[in-house]
């Protein structure tokens, strides 16, 4: 079985700066422009089943504003009247109506079981498109801001299944053939899932081309999925094609569209069922085990061996689980039915009565022991000499333990932990690894496009500061460079209980984040200074000043999109247009 390489982000000294003292308010004004739309942006709310983290993630927090990384200050929204319109700045005080470019096809007011709609800038002269039903658009568009050549205009659209966003996507282009790959997201429900709420998420990698010598219709060629629990926080295909990445709270594995699992039980069986294989449970008596079967099992289909020490289960003459008990069982009094919900279940009798198992079979790790409150109770109370209800209960002593009331909340890391993963778009395996990557100590803050021919880049927090991360396909030894560091700012963003969008500029020069409604916070890259400044504690000059700018927009309308470039801001609610110009003055 071939392992994936064990990778880390390597920091680049010169790019931190230790000396660092912290953001100065600044009260200079911003210039602020406002522009009322013609129609109201196409919100579509949560229904209430999507009621998970993991839909708030993906579509309750979707910026409904696209910046098209590809034309310096232009920005798309969709309304309501399903028309993609579009604004691009050349000059603020020349501000022109945001005009459409384009108009759906369908009615966005006809499906009730619908997403938002979502579009991405997948070349100068590409454009990918959902309309939110499930159908999925790809559209030349001519070089856009060139009214002379822009026509946009559907060259495929086909409807893909249940509705999905699209989180990214790239052109490619050789002499004969030209493709267009696209990720698209869904949340799904799996209704034979037994533990949570039975959701998950899918990405599914489409793969549409057309050979310039056939001259035929663009089609798709290909269609791998992706599983997973969580909302990947970036996912993004590589430039020439040939592999994802992937950073996430819960690992993503490849499953073949189309299996069957009742042709495919001779291989690996941990590869075919999603993980666990099976559910366990116990009480001071006995053991119950919970298996999901196959469709349309029955009891010839099931053999299942009981022994002193030792189980074997047979479905549909493949093996399913055998091995050596952690203990003896009463293996006479043992038993197996098949349930309603189309499971096996099986009860072993313990031997040693009140013996706790930690597993069910010796070195098996494809279970899942589910504990009750009962038991959960019992534990804690058997563990309660080793705690404390105090924080620190003996807070005089010589050498104290840390006191975590000496931390402040922002400071207080989540102990999940994530990856960042980089899957091979042939072998469709796992190739990189990075396990110091983890949303406690590294936290995922957000992405930018610095060169919209180049991978999406990410930022973490790295201790107090943001680092930002240029992904490199083609770098094996060194795929992930640390190009610029925006200091304090992990620790800074990290008070902002509201905030719902984090942006910086593309040539780094400032950060920002909107909160749910109408504040902006802009902080700039340390600058010289025009008069001297002494810092009194030290008594040493003070070269440079990082600033801190506070925006109030006019308006009690919710922000549903936020981008940023590296001359302004634009924030999108439902009803207007704001533009922040992010003078580059010091």
């Amino acid at each position: 079985m071939e392992v994936a390489a064990n990778c880390s982000l390597r920091v680049k000294r010169p790019l931190l700066d230790p000396r660092f003292e912290g953001y100065k308010l600044s009260l200079e004004p911003l210039p602020c422009y406002q522009l009322e739309l013609d129609a109201a942006v196409a919100e579509v709310k949560l229904r209430d089943d999507q009621y998970t983290l993991e839909h708030m993630h993906a579509f309750g927090m979707y910026n409904y504003l696209h910046c098209d990384s590809w034309y310096q200050d232009s920005v798309y929204y969709i309304d309501t009247l399903g028309r993609i319109m579009n604004l691009t700045v050349m000059l603020d005080t020349a501000l022109g109506k945001p005009r459409e470019v384009f108009r759906l096809p369908t009615d966005l007011t006809a499906c009730d079981n619908r997403l938002c709609a979502s579009i991405h800038f997948t070349s100068s002269t590409w454009v990918t498109l959902s309309d939110g039903t499930g159908r999925l658009y790809v559209i030349g568009t001519g070089e856009r801001g060139n009214s002379a050549s822009e026509k946009w205009e559907i060259m495929f659209n086909e409807e893909l299944g249940d509705p999905f966003i699209i989180i990214h996507s790239i052109s490619l282009l050789n002499a004969e053939e030209h493709s267009i790959a696209t990720l698209l997201l869904r949340i799904e429900k799996e209704e034979l899932d037994m533990k949570g709420s039975g959701f998950y998420v899918s990405l599914e990698w489409v793969t549409i081309s057309k050979k310039n010598k056939d001259k035929k219709k663009y089609e798709i060629i290909k269609r791998d999925i992706l599983r997973g629990k969580s909302v990947p926080h970036y996912a993004a295909i590589e430039p020439d094609g040939n592999g994802l990445m992937i950073v996430s709270y819960k690992s993503f594995t490849f499953v073949q569209a189309g299996q069957d699992l009742e042709e495919n039980m001779d291989e690996d069986m941990s590869e075919k069922i999603k993980e666990p294989l099976y559910y366990w449970q116990q009480t001071e008596d006995d053991l119950t085990v919970t298996i999901r079967l196959p469709e349309d099992s029955t009891k010839e289909d099931i053999q299942v061996q009981f022994l002193p020490d030792h189980i074997n289960i047979v479905l549909k003459d493949h093996q399913f689980l055998e091995g050596k008990l952690y203990s003896s069982i009463d293996h006479e009094s043992s038993t197996w039915i098949i349930k309603e919900s189309n499971s096996l279940e099986i009860s072993l009798i313990k031997k040693s009565e009140g013996l706790t198992w930690p597993e069910l079979v010796v070195g098996d790790k494809q279970g899942e022991l589910i504990r009750d409150s009962a038991q959960c109770a019992a534990i804690a109370e058997r563990l309660m000499h080793l705690t404390s209800e105090e924080l620190n209960p003996n807070p005089d002593k010589e050498k104290p333990p840390c006191n975590a009331q000496e931390l402040e909340e922002c400071d207080i890391f989540f102990e999940e932990s994530s990856s960042l993963c980089r899957f091979d778009g042939n072998t469709l395996k796992t190739t990189h690894v990075d396990y110091t990557v983890n949303l406690g100590s590294n936290q995922y803050l957000f992405s930018v496009i610095v060169d919209p021919k180049e991978m999406p880049c990410f930022c973490l927090r790295h201790d107090v500061d943001a680092l930002l991360w240029q992904p490199h396909s083609s770098k094996q030894d060194d795929m992930w460079e640390h190009i610029a560091t925006f200091n304090a700012l992990g620790y800074v963003q990290a008070s902002k209980r509201d905030k719902k969008f984090f942006a910086c500029a593309p040539n780094y020069s400032y950060a920002a984040l909107c909160e749910c409604l109408r504040r902006v916070f802009i902080y700039r890259q340390p600058a010289p200074m025009s008069t001297v400044l002494y810092n009194r504690k030290e008594g040493r000059q003070v070269g440079q000043v990082a600033k801190q700018q506070v925006a109030s927009l006019e308006t009690n309308d919710p922000i549903l999109g936020f981008q940023a470039t590296n001359e302004r801001l634009f924030v999108l609610t439902t009803r207007n247009l704001f533009l922040i110009k992010v003078s580059t003055e010091n």
